[in-house]
């Protein structure tokens, strides 16, 4: 059944700063002008019909950066110090995680941001920072909404029958939530604050410190606690989480392991690998449609996006972000559905190399015309190839609703990937599956990926997954956490222009395998320990 997109209004939450975050309050603003009450807050879920629209704004979250259209400065913005358009969470999420790979470059020089793709950042970074608390934002969002929605909350305030049954529902959907972001934490910091509902905004007490594998073991035991709450695959709203959701959060979580605790939990990533792929997805017929601005229809691929529709939800992040900075030079602005380029994002050689040199693998979209192979100039936009990855188009060929806001959805956790997850867990010694059945999910993409069977492939081998992930989720924020996963990060066991700061690429220090907690935390809360090298 095709579900509906999610109309992600930029709600307002009725908590106050105290509410918003568990550390560094002075980094965050209020959400409202004023503080509100806690009467006015119980007042709100008294009244089970503004239920989804609280829930709209954690899915929100991931949507927006701040209070207005294009997300705007101060006192607009989410977070303090920082635009929220260069804030919004899937934004950060690409700076982060595909900035500072071989898969983009970015030619601007606002702040610290040409340091991201050098690899010479910095605990002064503000985009590190933002994206830290966007995480805690959205963690703090969710603890609120949790701490009003417990069972004896929901008696006091009389939500029975169907009502009932769809509060709890939402509340595992929160949890997921939650645990989506508190992943992100553990991938990009570490040993980072830990909170859950039961902290009370009222203490001035500040949260403890968890250990990296503590938090594993946390983000592990909430998504199976949840898991069995949620809705089955495929039969929640478009854009909500269901039972596949935390099945792909778990394969995630569980294909990191070795990084994240030490030790390997490969069967258990194949185990959950497992249940997605019996649960009725089938991948979408044309690569491209994945990335237009009508993907939210009939695509049988996704499992959970970030949603925008270009009405709705007037990001400077999201898509919008992803189409208009990567045109430029060129290229045709009209061609990609909008009213201009921002001369931002190209990819660099090594990724093009990854790539057939004659075109034959489709997911390979370069635009080459006026455009140097070489990055000799990291701030000019014709040195590296333009990437084409979003369209603001529709797979009709007709214009998304907004030419300036892209209406195009950021899938989050899709089947390829899991198909790709399963095939690396089989080579990584997981029980459970086996190569045969891994080598015919891989020539599956690469059917699509080349229209025909040309470019099939009778074996496999980890290196080879590793390059067939960059050229399937290319652009999809997994980049960084998989050359960790195979040592090619940091090291020098794998070289891409600019890395370290020189043109052909070096090895950088190993402590940046994690990004520095802000110095404004440590300031600010004396549990908390900066990561090695900062």
């Amino acid at each position: 059944m095709r579900l509906n997109k999610i109309k992600l209004k930029n709600i307002v939450l009725p908590i106050s700063a105290a509410f918003l975050l568990t550390t560094a309050t002075s980094c965050l603003k209020d959400l409202e002008r004023e503080p509100i009450t806690d009467q006015i807050g119980n007042n709100i879920y008294k009244d089970f019909s503004n239920y989804k629209n609280v829930l709209a704004k954690l899915y929100g979250g991931l949507a927006m950066g701040g209070q207005i259209s294009g997300d705007g400065d101060q006192p607009d913005s989410d977070i303090n110090g920082i635009n929220g358009g260069f804030s919004q969470y899937t934004r950060l999420l690409y700076t982060l995680n595909v900035v500072t790979t071989d898969e983009a470059v970015i030619g601007w020089n606002d702040g610290n941001l040409h340091t991201m793709h050098k690899m010479t950042w910095d605990a002064s970074n503000e985009f590190i920072a933002a994206m830290y608390y966007r995480v805690y934002t959205e963690i703090a969002y969710c603890n609120e909404f949790l701490r009003n929605v417990t069972d004896e909350k929901l008696g006091t305030n009389n939500i029975t029958g169907d009502n009932l049954t769809q509060a709890k529902l939402m509340r595992a959907e929160a949890r997921f939530l939650r645990a989506q972001s508190y992943l992100h934490a553990i991938d990009m910091f570490g040993n980072v604050p830990f909170v859950d509902e039961s902290y009370s905004p009222a203490v001035t007490i500040p949260p403890a410190r968890i250990e990296r594998k503590a938090l594993f073991n946390y983000i592990e035991s909430e998504l199976l606690a949840i898991v069995d709450q949620l809705k089955d695959p495929r039969t929640n709203e478009y854009g909500r989480a269901d039972k596949a959701a935390a099945w792909a959060l778990l394969a995630r979580l569980y294909l990191n392991a070795e990084v994240y605790t030490g030790t390997q939990r490969n069967t258990d990533c194949i185990t959950y690998c497992n249940k997605i792929i019996g649960a009725g997805y089938s991948l979408k017929p044309k690569y491209e449609d994945l990335f237009l601005a009508d993907n939210n229809i009939s695509n049988p691929e996704q499992i959970l996006s970030v949603n925008f529709d270009g009405i709705n939800t007037q990001t400077n992040g999201g898509t919008t972000y992803m189409v208009h900075a990567a045109v430029g030079g060129d290229m045709k602005a009209a061609d990609y559905g909008i009213n201009g380029g921002w001369y931002g994002l190209r990819a660099t050689k090594s990724f093009v190399g990854l790539f057939p040199a004659n075109g034959s693998d489709k997911r390979g979209r370069f635009f080459t015309q006026g455009q140097n192979l070489e990055i000799n100039d990291l701030a000019s936009f014709t040195d590296g190839y333009a990437f084409i990855k979003y369209k603001n188009i529709k797979s009709n060929g007709s214009p998304g609703a907004h030419n300036n806001w892209v209406e195009a959805d950021i899938p989050l956790y899709r089947l390829a990937d899991i198909y790709l997850m399963y095939a690396e867990a089989v080579l990584r010694g997981g029980a459970g599956g086996n190569q045969a059945t891994a080598i015919g999910y891989i020539n599956q993409l690469r059917e699509r990926a080349y229209g025909n069977t040309s470019g099939n492939i009778a074996s496999i081998n980890l290196d080879f997954i590793l390059d067939e992930r960059a050229r399937e989720l290319s652009w999809e924020m997994t980049r960084r956490s998989d050359l960790i996963r195979f040592g090619k990060y940091t090291t020098g066991a794998y070289l891409w222009p600019w890395k370290g700061n020189v043109k052909d690429g070096k090895a950088v220090e190993s402590y940046r395998n994690l990004f520095p907690i802000p110095t404004r935390d440590l300031i600010a809360n004396p549990n908390l320990v900066q990561n090695p090298g900062y």
